[in-house]
């Protein structure tokens, strides 16, 4: 999802958008820890992901 689309959420549905991505950097790390994430390009992808979504929650104020 990139940054326009994430500025026309809500708060609150960013705050939900945030704990999802949150999870699932969680469960990335855990599968790359056990040898099982294939595209490890995730990862990263996830964490700007999350920056992305609180950068856009601090500029709603």
């Amino acid at each position: 999802m990139n940054a326009a689309e994430l500025r026309k959420l809500s708060a609150e549905q960013l705050k939900d958008k945030l704990a999802e991505s949150r999870k699932e950097l969680f469960d990335l790390r855990f599968r790359h820890a056990t040898a099982q994430l294939e595209k490890t390009s995730n990862l990263p992808a996830t964490k700007r992901e999350i920056a992305r979504i609180l950068t856009i929650l601090k500029e709603k104020g």
